[in-house]
């Protein structure tokens, strides 16, 4: 029986371990928290899906389309025709096993517009998709669980992956009850470890999430993609601890945005686009909103009262409670945040790396986006890459008996664990990671250019240099000692992206090469040696096509 390691229980996670279980392999899902506290339930506007029930004139090959436009024609055509074609049997497989989708009428699930899509094709339930994906997907593992096919491990964080001649044979962890490291070997690891938010500071995103299994893996030998690319929501309210997500779905059900210029409403996406201009794509309206100089409104006080608390209740209530704002009687201000990460892990389109045996699914990975991922596909890829990569595990040869001797890798972070516990150093690390996350947001903003990154480069190595010196004041919080150097190493790596490429794309908006380039019309690939950080355009199409 075929070993499955995964790492991440979150909707990337819980497809895998599912779709592997039902091919009879035994799972290991190893994850710091339960899923319920897993980023994916903050997911609120919806999946997208063409179904039967679709709007007159939608189509699986219009889904495809705004997918690679939505992306800058840089995600690979074979992979984004998978996860279009998959969509509409995806939601059924989430009905049947218990997703409550709103519905319009009897048996026929509601759609709303996001941005990007030529037609409404987002199925939701009300506000909040992520939770009830999450809360069925949980029920589902628990069959496999009880049947011994899926095996829970919590409060344990990912260390590093055993890679020994180009291969892997599974993990070493670190276990947060006895503070020690352990190693689980396996047929193959998954990593479902979301995208890299804490690494910009305050964000939409959980700060669970900060990207340090990428920046370790990286320095293992693993190829990273796309990191220039990373996608501001242009509508967030500003609390005291993070920026909390106003979802599309306000602007999808007819929210309109705004500034004043003296008393009068100026609906500038209107005026620049057309009646559909508040659902340009997101990073258009990001940088609109920036170039305006201006605080922005979001207004949907029209709707009334009664459409909106059916319609966007999760929306009412978070505006209400973090802000104070009633947004049946006010507009609600709001700011572009850092969002969602287009690059990630580099993988195939089986979602396997340049390493054999480890695979990358969900936020983690790059694949499926390009330059900007459409609104409502990134539920839908986490689904699908998490089927994708167990149905390329199942097809695996059975591994040959025997495995590498991996006791001196166990042995180092043991080491390095001590040493972290004894350090009295005069460098706290969520001091320097306070000033990467000020670093990177304004380098790696939404408009960027050489000087910006440059000085940003330039502060990261420092930090680099010196990162043996930094400590944690309480030995409890080993993970954060241990993580900094992988999360420095992804930060580096982002604006050596970013500096590579010369244009403008998408997410990525250099106002000192503000064209697109016929050139740059491929991936970028980021590949670590010896403390060398190596990028190419990836013309062959090594992990896409």
């Amino acid at each position: 029986m075929k070993k499955v390691l995964i790492v991440g229980s979150g909707i990337a996670g819980l497809s895998c371990a599912i779709s592997c279980a039902e091919k009879g392999m035994e799972v290991t899902l190893v994850s710091p928290f339960p899923s319920e506290r897993a980023q994916s339930v903050l997911a609120a506007g919806g999946i997208n899906a063409v179904t039967e029930s679709c709007e007159e004139g939608d189509s699986i090959a219009c889904h495809i389309e705004d997918t690679l436009k939505g992306g800058c024609y840089i995600a690979g055509k074979e992979s984004v025709r998978g996860l279009c074609e998959d969509a509409p049997q995806i939601v059924k497989w989430l009905e049947r096993i218990g997703t409550v989708f709103t519905t319009k009428e009897v048996g026929t699930v509601a759609r709303r517009a996001f941005g990007a899509q030529s037609y409404k094709r987002t199925c939701y339930c009300g506000a909040s998709t992520g939770k009830q994906i999450v809360t069925a997907l949980v029920m589902e593992a628990r069959r496999f669980e009880a049947l011994g096919l899926i095996q829970r491990k919590l409060w344990t964080d990912f260390y590093s992956a055993l890679i020994k001649d180009g291969a892997c044979y599974g993990a070493i962890f670190f276990n947060e009850a006895t503070m020690d490291l352990e190693m689980i070997e396996a047929d193959c690891l998954v990593m479902a470890t979301g995208g890299q938010n804490a690494l910009f500071g305050k964000t939409t995103g959980s700060t669970q999430c900060d990207g340090y299994a990428q920046g370790k893996l990286f320095m293992q030998g693993v190829e990273l993609k796309n990191l220039e690319f990373i996608q501001y929501h242009p509508t967030t309210i500003v609390t005291s601890q993070k920026k909390m997500l106003v979802s599309e779905a306000v602007r999808g059900e007819g929210g309109r945005l705004y500034y004043l210029d003296g008393e009068k409403r100026v609906y500038f996406m209107e005026e620049k686009f057309g009646e559909r201009g508040n659902l340009m794509p997101r990073d258009v309206v990001s940088r609109c909103m920036d170039e305006t100089g201006k605080e922005i409104f979001l207004d949907i006080s029209f709707l009334g009262k009664e459409e909106i608390l059916k319609r966007i209740p999760e929306v009412y209530n978070l505006c209400l409670k973090y802000r104070g704002i009633d947004i049946t009687k006010e507009s609600i201000p709001v700011t572009p945040s850092v969002h969602f990460f287009m690059g990630g892990i580099a993988v195939k389109n089986n979602h396997e790396t340049n390493i054999k045996n480890l695979y990358a699914i969900g936020e983690c990975a790059s694949m499926y986006h390009g330059a900007n991922r459409l609104g409502g596909n990134s539920l839908l890829a986490a689904l699908h890459g998490g089927r994708v990569a167990a149905k390329s595990i199942g097809e695996m040869t059975e591994a040959a008996e025997g495995r590498p001797d991996f006791s001196e890798e166990l042995k180092a972070g043991q080491e390095k664990l001590r040493r972290l516990k004894e350090s009295k150093s005069a460098f706290p690390v969520m001091y320097i990671r306070d000033l990467v996350a000020q670093n990177v947001q304004e380098n790696l903003g939404i408009v960027r250019n050489e000087e910006k990154i440059l000085n940003g480069i330039d502060d990261v190595t420092y930090y680099l240099s010196i990162v043996d010196k930094i400590h944690y004041d309480n030995s409890e919080f080993l993970y954060l000692g241990y993580s900094l150097e992988g999360i420095l190493t992804l930060a580096k790596a982002a604006l050596t992206c970013a500096l590579s490429r010369k244009e403008s794309r998408g997410a990525h908006y250099r106002s000192d090469y503000a064209e697109t380039k016929d050139e740059y019309a491929n991936a970028t690939i980021i590949s670590y040696e010896n403390g060398e950080y190596r990028t190419r355009l990836d013309v062959e199409g090594t992990y896409e096509s």
